[in-house]
């Protein structure tokens, strides 16, 4: 038994761990969300892709062609770069959101999640300063604390974040002496709330980031799936040398391959790839020459095409059963992605409702997990990704059950005064990392 400054501890190696062990947070919801993947349980928690909609027999032929002809190769430590034909075929891929960039330039990872992880691993010293939009990624801002930086929230508005908002953010923190290193972005139907930059927003914040010198991490896993209209031309493709582009494979094929990439300017790929080999040596063979061969002889972009229609139905039925339930809350209509933002009415308080949520057979990300200063107390994500649209509506009809219950608590004991809020715990903010 070790005592800490907090108390005691049964762990042996309590004062051994690094200091930025102290990043790694712990999630006061997870065991709601263990309850959460019973199957009477509607969950619209969680951010994962309908893998049931890929073509399952052309992905098994790739699979079976890869071993039978390049079996000893699929099986052996690879390139830390990622092989030249994948990122040949990822040339591919990016040029449909009008990016041109050199096969050097990319940087094949185990997930988009671990070419953040690298990125911030190079640039990222303690007590460094990351801009974010607000709210943000969750498992992105894991890893900034897991390095030591602090996020600085940027507001955001229907089009994206507010380029005079970060003006003023970064000269009030540079007044007070802080270092900023980067500026982390999802333009594209943002996770969590859904909403997409607008093209003159993305060419004002690239000039205040240059101005500045500020390196932008651009993570777009949603791009392709839009539903009524594409998403602006990436940001990457007006600007080469100040940003840093990161995407993946796991929402246009499948997560369970962990392929994801950067593409990097010239002097940061250098560094991305030793930092890569010293991490995991290589990312894998067999995955990625199963997803070429994939990319080689199936109809990938109508496979694409496929995952918009199913997407756009399944939000739609969120949308039409939010109307139907919940008309006094407010939300963002995405045109793409996973996810709808809501607003609770006033009073409520997210975190405080999931458990009553869950007893009521659904589930969702309560909006304090998107924000590094516990902010979101109003706010819940919605997943409509993963549930058929019958259940979605379930889901939000359970839900407004659960709404309408706190509503008319808080109107029945307001009289008494304010419920006071409990106390932000930057350790035990974040849900778990699976839900996306």
């Amino acid at each position: 038994m070790t005592i800490s400054p907090e108390g005691t501890t049964l762990d042996p190696w309590y004062e051994h761990y690094a200091s930025r062990t102290a990043g790694l947070s712990a999630s006061e919801v997870r065991a709601l969300f263990a309850v959460a993947s019973r199957p009477e349980v509607v969950s619209l928690a969680g951010g994962m892709p309908a893998v049931s909609a890929l073509p399952l027999d052309t992905i098994a032929g790739s699979m079976e062609r890869v071993m039978r002809d390049r079996g000893p190769a699929a099986l052996q430590y690879g390139s830390g770069q990622g092989t030249p034909q994948l990122r040949e075929q990822i040339l591919e891929v990016m040029a449909l959101e009008g990016i041109r960039a050199g096969v050097d330039d990319v940087v094949v990872t185990t997930g988009s999640q671990q070419a953040l992880d690298l990125v911030a691993k190079l640039f990222l010293d303690p007590g460094d300063i990351v801009l974010a939009e607000s709210p943000s990624y969750v498992g992105a801002m894991g890893i900034f604390r897991s390095y030591q930086a602090e996020v600085a929230h940027i507001p955001m508005d229907a089009e994206g974040m507010i380029p005079e908002a970060l003006t003023e953010r970064i000269a009030s923190l540079r007044a007070a002496g802080r270092s900023i290193k980067v500026l982390y972005l999802i333009p594209n139907f943002q996770n969590p709330a859904g909403v997409t930059l607008s093209s003159a927003r993305r060419l004002a914040i690239i000039d205040i980031a240059r101005s500045e010198g500020i390196l932008i991490i651009e993570d777009n896993p949603y791009g392709l799936l839009w539903f009524d209209r594409p998403a602006p031309a990436a940001m990457r493709s007006v600007e080469d040398d100040g940003i840093v582009y990161l995407g993946s494979f796991s929402k246009t094929l499948a997560p369970g391959f962990r392929v994801g990439w950067a593409l990097a300017p010239h002097v940061i790929r250098e560094k991305l790839v030793l930092a890569a080999e010293a991490s995991i040596l290589s990312p894998s063979s067999l995955n990625q020459m199963i997803i070429s061969d994939y990319l080689d002889t199936a109809d990938w972009r109508g496979q694409i095409d496929v995952f918009r229609g199913l997407y756009r139905e399944r939000r739609d039925a969120m949308l039409d059963a939010l109307e139907q339930h919940l008309p006094d809350l407010s939300w963002e209509v995405p045109n793409g992605g996973f996810y709808v933002w809501v607003t609770l009415t006033e009073g409520l308080d997210a975190k405080a409702m999931l458990p009553r949520a869950v007893k009521e057979l659904v589930a969702y990300t309560p909006g304090t997990g998107f924000y590094a200063d516990g902010q979101g107390r109003q706010n819940i994500r919605l997943a409509f990704c993963y549930p058929q649209p019958a259940e979605i509506r379930e889901g939000i009809r359970r839900l407004a059950t659960v709404v309408r219950g706190e509503q008319e608590l808080l109107q029945t004991f307001s009289a008494t005064g304010p419920i006071p809020a409990v106390a932000f715990d930057p350790h035990v903010a974040s849900p778990p990392p699976n839900i996306g």
